[in-house]
């Protein structure tokens, strides 16, 4: 089984993060679930975007950096919504990462794609946070740039889907998406 590191969303460590880790683990990996803020959850998105304005994009990287720091270099770099674009922002410095993992969001720049690079996106359909436009054209750019993309979108479904602790909760495609990332894992 391989390592993982799970980048939490905007609402920051709340327990559906750690629920999917424990899932995660209880299939044989070994996972890493780093506190991007220091800080306690928040409650809505709207604190939650609070929260990242004061704290900083640069201090929630470098948080990023310091906990992929002791894991091997193939470690499939996962994330939820904002955690989706953390793990694709270090794809640039860990270009021997096994996968991407993106829940709820779009993540990595194709320029730091190698060929055959493994990805997997989970997106509500539509989403709020990522327009069917630019979903199409990150989809198209990171094809092109050799990764080797499965993007799966859940009509209907609100964009945490995964979180029972929001609204956006949607079960069917919750168990859909955690059926299909188990199989997009290393399995060794």
């Amino acid at each position: 089984m391989g390592h993982v590191v799970l980048f939490h969303s905007v609402y920051g460590l709340r327990p559906a993060v750690l629920t999917a880790a424990d899932r995660l683990r209880a299939a044989g990996h070994q996972v890493a679930v780093p506190d991007l803020y220091g800080q306690p959850p928040v409650d809505t998105v709207e604190e939650g975007f609070a929260l990242l304005d004061r704290i900083g994009q640069r201090a929630v990287l470098d948080r990023a950096r310091a906990a992929l720091d002791p894991l091997p270099p193939d470690t499939v770099l996962a994330g939820f919504s904002m955690g989706a674009g953390v793990a694709g922002a270090m794809l640039a410095e860990r270009p021997d990462t096994a996968g991407l993992l993106l829940l709820h969001g779009t993540g990595g720049s194709p320029a730091a794609v190698r060929p055959g690079l493994r990805v997997q996106m989970h997106l509500a359909d539509p989403d709020a946070y990522d327009p069917p436009e630019e979903v199409d054209q990150w989809q198209r750019a990171m094809t092109a740039a050799g990764a080797d993309l499965m993007v799966h979108r859940y009509p209907g479904a609100g964009h945490l889907f995964t979180d029972p602790t929001v609204p956006d909760h949607d079960p069917t495609a919750a168990d859909l998406t955690w059926e299909r990332a188990l199989a997009f894992l290393p399995q060794n």
